[in-house]
């Protein structure tokens, strides 16, 4: 069918959505009395009904096990990432064996910056992305630092242009070729926090 720029059409197209049943999975806060139109995925999503179950379970198991909950239970904190690792190679287009799942985002940025980051005193430079989340540019700032380096100098932040609230391609692409002999890191995240 083809596209039609109406209300009734827009409901049509909800009714026969697949995954319509998936919203009552999660718990929708109110907005002025009225369920929120809650678009902020990317970073802190909805919370799922069975989550408050899934945390009961395991604040049980530490209660119970304590310390052996590491080894003992229904989920063993020890392999906890082994049940993981299937869906998430398949999201990443990646086989299982090729993936781990393992501390938080910014651990992860510092031990890629460990092997990556391996500044000169010519090529020094990390381009990153103005007013990225907060964790990242702390991790830009301490890796900066922990090589003797100068953040203020070090790090160059691209922000949108006045009145815009994305970057551009071009202006990335521009700052790359404007530091080029300088450059030793490009950082950017996959999804802008603010606009998703």
């Amino acid at each position: 069918m083809d596209y039609q720029n109406n209300l009734a059409f827009a409901i049509e197209q909800d009714d026969l959505d697949p995954l319509k049943e998936f919203r009552d999975r999660f718990l929708i806060p109110k907005h002025n009395g009225k369920d929120a139109i809650y678009l902020c995925g990317n970073s802190l999503g909805l919370q799922p009904k069975s989550a408050a179950q899934y945390v009961a379970d395991q604040m049980a198991t530490w209660q119970n096990l304590a310390v052996e909950g590491w080894f003992h239970g229904n989920d063993p904190w020890l392999e906890y990432h082994k049940p993981l690792a299937k869906s998430v190679a398949r999201i990443v287009g990646a086989n299982e064996n090729e993936v781990a799942i393992m501390n938080s985002l910014t651990v992860n940025l510092h031990l890629l910056m460990v092997s990556f980051y391996k500044p000169s005193n010519k090529q020094y430079k990390i381009i990153m992305e103005g007013g990225a989340f907060p964790s990242d540019q702390y991790a830009m700032e301490s890796q900066v630092k922990f090589h003797g380096l100068d953040a203020k100098d070090a790090i160059i932040e691209i922000y949108p242009r006045d009145g815009e609230v994305t970057l551009r391609t071009e202006d990335i692409l521009n700052c790359i070729k404007d530091h080029a002999d300088e450059l030793a890191l490009v950082m950017f995240s996959g999804i802008n926090y603010y606009t998703g």
